[in-house]
Protein backbone atom coordinates (compact mmCIF):
# COMPACT_ATOMS: atom_id res chain seq x y z
CA UNK A 1 0.00 0.00 0.00
CA UNK A 2 1.47 3.21 -1.05
CA UNK A 3 2.55 5.93 1.33
CA UNK A 4 -0.24 8.53 1.65
CA UNK A 5 1.51 12.39 1.55
CA UNK A 6 -1.09 15.38 2.42
CA UNK A 7 1.52 18.41 2.81
CA UNK A 8 3.60 17.19 5.97
CA UNK A 9 0.82 14.69 6.81
CA UNK A 10 2.24 11.42 6.25
CA UNK A 11 1.54 7.89 6.72
CA UNK A 12 0.19 4.58 4.87
CA UNK A 13 -2.12 3.34 7.94
CA UNK A 14 -5.56 2.44 7.51
CA UNK A 15 -7.17 4.24 9.66
CA UNK A 16 -4.39 7.49 8.65
CA UNK A 17 -5.45 7.15 4.49
CA UNK A 18 -9.50 7.07 6.29
CA UNK A 19 -8.83 10.54 7.92
CA UNK A 20 -7.01 11.86 4.82
CA UNK A 21 -10.13 10.97 2.50
CA UNK A 22 -12.70 12.19 4.77
CA UNK A 23 -10.43 15.33 4.91
CA UNK A 24 -10.27 16.02 0.96
CA UNK A 25 -14.23 15.30 1.08
CA UNK A 26 -14.83 17.91 3.21
CA UNK A 27 -12.31 20.44 1.95
CA UNK A 28 -14.33 21.67 -1.21
CA UNK A 29 -17.10 22.56 1.21
CA UNK A 30 -17.95 25.08 3.95
CA UNK A 31 -19.19 22.32 6.77
CA UNK A 32 -17.70 23.46 9.93
CA UNK A 33 -14.93 21.19 11.33
CA UNK A 34 -14.03 19.83 14.42
CA UNK A 35 -10.36 18.22 14.65
CA UNK A 36 -9.72 16.15 17.93
CA UNK A 37 -6.30 14.67 18.45
CA UNK A 38 -4.24 14.40 20.89
CA UNK A 39 -1.67 17.24 21.09
CA UNK A 40 1.55 16.80 18.12
CA UNK A 41 -0.94 14.80 15.54
CA UNK A 42 -0.95 17.50 13.09
CA UNK A 43 -4.35 19.01 13.85
CA UNK A 44 -3.59 23.01 12.42
CA UNK A 45 -1.32 21.28 9.52
CA UNK A 46 -4.67 19.50 8.52
CA UNK A 47 -6.97 22.24 8.84
CA UNK A 48 -4.26 24.52 6.53
CA UNK A 49 -4.58 22.03 4.23
CA UNK A 50 -8.15 21.57 3.73
CA UNK A 51 -8.14 25.02 3.37
CA UNK A 52 -5.81 24.65 0.57
CA UNK A 53 -7.82 22.61 -1.42
CA UNK A 54 -10.67 24.19 -0.80
CA UNK A 55 -12.75 27.37 -2.89
CA UNK A 56 -11.26 29.66 -0.13
CA UNK A 57 -7.57 28.89 -0.79
CA UNK A 58 -6.94 32.40 -1.78
CA UNK A 59 -8.15 34.14 1.24
CA UNK A 60 -6.53 34.13 4.63
CA UNK A 61 -6.40 31.54 6.97
CA UNK A 62 -6.57 33.07 10.36
CA UNK A 63 -5.66 31.18 13.37
CA UNK A 64 -6.80 32.01 17.00
CA UNK A 65 -5.10 30.38 19.65
CA UNK A 66 -7.31 30.31 22.65
CA UNK A 67 -5.37 28.61 25.89
CA UNK A 68 -4.34 30.88 28.53
CA UNK A 69 -6.52 34.58 27.19
CA UNK A 70 -8.63 35.99 29.57
CA UNK A 71 -12.37 35.94 28.74
CA UNK A 72 -12.32 39.71 27.67
CA UNK A 73 -9.26 39.42 25.56
CA UNK A 74 -10.70 36.70 23.66
CA UNK A 75 -13.80 37.80 22.57
CA UNK A 76 -11.99 41.07 21.02
CA UNK A 77 -9.35 38.16 19.47
CA UNK A 78 -12.48 36.48 18.35
CA UNK A 79 -13.96 39.83 16.72
CA UNK A 80 -11.04 40.65 15.27
CA UNK A 81 -9.85 37.23 13.47
CA UNK A 82 -13.78 37.16 12.04
CA UNK A 83 -12.77 40.44 10.27
CA UNK A 84 -9.12 39.13 9.34
CA UNK A 85 -10.72 35.62 8.28
CA UNK A 86 -13.48 37.30 6.18
CA UNK A 87 -13.98 35.25 3.21
CA UNK A 88 -11.21 32.86 4.53
CA UNK A 89 -10.71 30.16 7.12
CA UNK A 90 -10.79 30.89 10.85
CA UNK A 91 -9.48 27.87 12.91
CA UNK A 92 -9.50 27.93 16.83
CA UNK A 93 -6.57 25.87 18.61
CA UNK A 94 -7.88 24.43 21.45
CA UNK A 95 -11.45 25.47 21.33
CA UNK A 96 -12.77 23.19 24.83
CA UNK A 97 -10.78 26.04 26.51
CA UNK A 98 -13.21 28.84 26.03
CA UNK A 99 -14.66 30.72 28.85
CA UNK A 100 -18.20 30.48 28.72
CA UNK A 101 -18.16 34.82 27.43
CA UNK A 102 -15.79 33.55 24.89
CA UNK A 103 -18.33 30.88 23.96
CA UNK A 104 -21.08 33.35 23.44
CA UNK A 105 -19.39 35.68 21.08
CA UNK A 106 -18.12 32.61 19.03
CA UNK A 107 -22.07 31.57 18.45
CA UNK A 108 -23.09 35.36 18.18
CA UNK A 109 -20.88 35.12 14.65
CA UNK A 110 -21.92 31.18 14.09
CA UNK A 111 -25.60 32.29 14.32
CA UNK A 112 -25.38 35.26 12.47
CA UNK A 113 -26.76 35.92 8.77
CA UNK A 114 -24.55 35.07 6.33
CA UNK A 115 -21.37 34.57 8.33
CA UNK A 116 -18.02 34.68 5.37
CA UNK A 117 -15.98 32.61 7.50
CA UNK A 118 -15.61 29.35 7.56
CA UNK A 119 -14.77 27.94 11.70
CA UNK A 120 -12.04 24.90 12.01
CA UNK A 121 -11.81 24.23 15.99
CA UNK A 122 -9.71 21.64 17.08
CA UNK A 123 -9.37 20.44 20.48
CA UNK A 124 -7.11 16.89 22.16
CA UNK A 125 -10.18 16.72 25.13
CA UNK A 126 -13.64 14.92 24.21
CA UNK A 127 -15.53 17.99 23.69
CA UNK A 128 -19.28 16.44 24.39
CA UNK A 129 -17.71 15.02 27.72
CA UNK A 130 -17.47 18.92 28.02
CA UNK A 131 -20.72 19.51 27.34
CA UNK A 132 -22.24 16.88 29.65
CA UNK A 133 -20.20 18.42 32.20
CA UNK A 134 -21.89 22.00 31.24
CA UNK A 135 -18.99 23.28 30.44
CA UNK A 136 -19.57 23.54 27.09
CA UNK A 137 -21.89 25.00 25.56
CA UNK A 138 -24.58 22.23 23.85
CA UNK A 139 -25.61 24.79 20.85
CA UNK A 140 -21.76 25.64 19.98
CA UNK A 141 -21.15 22.20 20.02
CA UNK A 142 -23.12 21.25 17.08
CA UNK A 143 -22.47 24.48 15.30
CA UNK A 144 -18.98 22.94 15.50
CA UNK A 145 -19.51 19.40 15.17
CA UNK A 146 -20.68 19.65 11.97
CA UNK A 147 -18.02 17.43 10.85
CA UNK A 148 -15.86 15.44 13.11
CA UNK A 149 -12.61 14.61 12.26
CA UNK A 150 -10.31 12.33 14.68
CA UNK A 151 -6.94 12.16 13.91
CA UNK A 152 -5.40 8.92 15.75
CA UNK A 153 -2.25 8.94 17.63
CA UNK A 154 1.07 7.26 16.56
CA UNK A 155 1.06 4.82 18.84
CA UNK A 156 -1.99 3.44 16.92
CA UNK A 157 -0.53 3.47 13.83
CA UNK A 158 3.02 1.73 14.42
CA UNK A 159 3.88 1.29 10.48
CA UNK A 160 3.79 5.24 10.08
CA UNK A 161 6.51 5.63 12.20
CA UNK A 162 9.80 4.37 10.02
CA UNK A 163 8.16 6.67 7.25
CA UNK A 164 7.90 9.54 9.78
CA UNK A 165 11.78 9.31 11.22
CA UNK A 166 12.96 8.97 6.97
CA UNK A 167 10.66 12.11 6.21
CA UNK A 168 11.74 14.28 9.14
CA UNK A 169 15.52 13.12 8.75
CA UNK A 170 15.41 14.36 5.15
CA UNK A 171 13.87 17.47 5.72
CA UNK A 172 16.21 18.24 9.17
CA UNK A 173 18.66 17.53 7.49
CA UNK A 174 18.24 19.99 3.91
CA UNK A 175 16.86 22.83 6.40
CA UNK A 176 20.58 22.60 8.21
CA UNK A 177 22.93 21.96 5.75
CA UNK A 178 24.09 18.52 7.81
CA UNK A 179 24.25 15.16 6.37
CA UNK A 180 21.77 12.75 8.24
CA UNK A 181 22.82 9.97 10.79
CA UNK A 182 22.00 6.75 10.08
CA UNK A 183 20.71 4.46 12.64
CA UNK A 184 20.95 0.73 13.48
CA UNK A 185 18.42 -2.10 13.15
CA UNK A 186 18.63 -2.66 16.84
CA UNK A 187 17.85 1.26 16.81
CA UNK A 188 15.49 1.37 14.36
CA UNK A 189 13.29 -1.41 15.80
CA UNK A 190 13.56 0.24 19.30
CA UNK A 191 12.24 3.58 17.76
CA UNK A 192 9.38 1.64 16.51
CA UNK A 193 8.76 -0.05 19.63
CA UNK A 194 8.73 3.87 21.59
CA UNK A 195 5.01 5.37 21.90
CA UNK A 196 5.75 8.98 21.09
CA UNK A 197 3.43 10.49 23.24
CA UNK A 198 4.36 13.52 21.79
CA UNK A 199 3.20 12.24 18.23
CA UNK A 200 4.52 13.21 14.68
CA UNK A 201 5.65 16.41 16.52
CA UNK A 202 7.85 14.75 19.05
CA UNK A 203 9.55 12.35 16.14
CA UNK A 204 10.36 15.47 14.25
CA UNK A 205 11.80 17.56 17.10
CA UNK A 206 13.66 13.84 17.66
CA UNK A 207 15.09 13.90 13.99
CA UNK A 208 16.27 17.80 14.15
CA UNK A 209 17.96 16.70 17.66
CA UNK A 210 19.72 14.07 16.10
CA UNK A 211 20.98 16.02 13.21
CA UNK A 212 22.52 18.48 14.79
CA UNK A 213 23.76 16.58 17.74
CA UNK A 214 24.79 13.23 15.37
CA UNK A 215 25.37 14.59 11.53
CA UNK A 216 26.14 11.88 9.36
CA UNK A 217 27.07 9.45 12.47
CA UNK A 218 26.03 5.63 12.51
CA UNK A 219 24.13 5.27 15.67
CA UNK A 220 22.97 2.36 17.74
CA UNK A 221 20.48 2.26 20.77
CA UNK A 222 23.11 3.20 22.74
CA UNK A 223 22.70 6.83 21.25
CA UNK A 224 19.37 7.24 21.31
CA UNK A 225 17.80 9.81 23.62
CA UNK A 226 17.27 8.83 27.59
CA UNK A 227 13.15 8.81 27.69
CA UNK A 228 13.48 6.15 24.59
CA UNK A 229 16.17 3.96 26.13
CA UNK A 230 14.06 4.05 29.47
CA UNK A 231 11.35 2.83 27.60
CA UNK A 232 12.91 0.08 26.54
CA UNK A 233 14.68 -0.94 30.18
CA UNK A 234 11.23 -0.60 31.54
CA UNK A 235 9.55 -3.29 28.92
CA UNK A 236 12.83 -5.85 29.56
CA UNK A 237 11.93 -5.43 33.36
CA UNK A 238 8.67 -7.28 32.34
CA UNK A 239 5.02 -6.19 32.51
CA UNK A 240 3.03 -5.09 35.63
CA UNK A 241 0.26 -7.39 34.40
CA UNK A 242 0.70 -10.99 35.65
CA UNK A 243 -0.76 -13.84 33.77
CA UNK A 244 -2.88 -16.28 35.99
CA UNK A 245 -1.53 -19.62 36.32
CA UNK A 246 -4.98 -21.31 35.24
CA UNK A 247 -4.66 -18.52 32.28
CA UNK A 248 -7.51 -16.59 30.68
CA UNK A 249 -9.95 -15.87 28.24
CA UNK A 250 -8.76 -12.91 25.80
CA UNK A 251 -12.18 -12.58 24.61
CA UNK A 252 -14.22 -12.04 27.62
CA UNK A 253 -11.73 -9.71 29.02
CA UNK A 254 -11.41 -7.26 26.14
CA UNK A 255 -15.80 -8.07 25.84
CA UNK A 256 -15.68 -6.58 29.87
CA UNK A 257 -13.08 -4.04 29.11
CA UNK A 258 -15.41 -2.55 26.48
CA UNK A 259 -18.42 -2.50 28.55
CA UNK A 260 -16.61 -1.00 31.35
CA UNK A 261 -15.18 1.96 28.96
CA UNK A 262 -18.09 3.01 27.62
CA UNK A 263 -20.16 2.70 31.33
CA UNK A 264 -17.19 5.41 32.40
CA UNK A 265 -18.17 7.90 29.16
CA UNK A 266 -21.36 7.58 29.70
CA UNK A 267 -22.13 5.52 26.07
CA UNK A 268 -19.97 8.26 24.31
CA UNK A 269 -17.90 6.01 21.98
CA UNK A 270 -15.17 8.85 20.96
CA UNK A 271 -14.54 8.99 25.29
CA UNK A 272 -14.76 5.54 25.60
CA UNK A 273 -12.40 4.80 22.67
CA UNK A 274 -9.65 7.03 24.21
CA UNK A 275 -10.00 5.21 27.51
CA UNK A 276 -8.63 2.06 25.83
CA UNK A 277 -6.51 3.79 23.53
CA UNK A 278 -8.22 2.93 20.49
CA UNK A 279 -9.24 4.99 17.73
CA UNK A 280 -12.86 5.30 17.45
CA UNK A 281 -13.39 3.25 14.32
CA UNK A 282 -11.18 0.09 15.64
CA UNK A 283 -13.84 0.53 18.54
CA UNK A 284 -16.92 0.49 16.30
CA UNK A 285 -15.57 -2.53 14.68
CA UNK A 286 -15.08 -4.54 18.49
CA UNK A 287 -18.56 -3.24 18.60
CA UNK A 288 -19.77 -5.16 16.24
CA UNK A 289 -17.38 -7.78 15.57
CA UNK A 290 -18.83 -9.18 19.80
CA UNK A 291 -22.03 -7.85 18.74
CA UNK A 292 -22.13 -5.02 21.79
CA UNK A 293 -25.10 -2.72 22.27
CA UNK A 294 -24.00 0.50 23.28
Amino acid sequence: MSMFEFQGLIGEAPTFRRLLNAARLVATTDANLLLIGEAGTGKESLAREIHRLGDRRDQPFQVLPVTGMAAEDLVAAIDQAHGSARGGSLFLDEVADLPPLAQARLLYWLAGPGSAVRLMASTRHDLWQRVRAEAFREDLYYRLAVVPLELPPLRERVQDIPLLLEHFLALTAATHGLPAPRFSLTAQRQLRRYPWPGNAREVRNFCERMVILCPGEDLGPENLPWEIRRGEREEAEGSSFKLPAGGINLQELEIDCIRQALALAGGNKSHAARLLGLTRDTLLYRLEKYLIKA
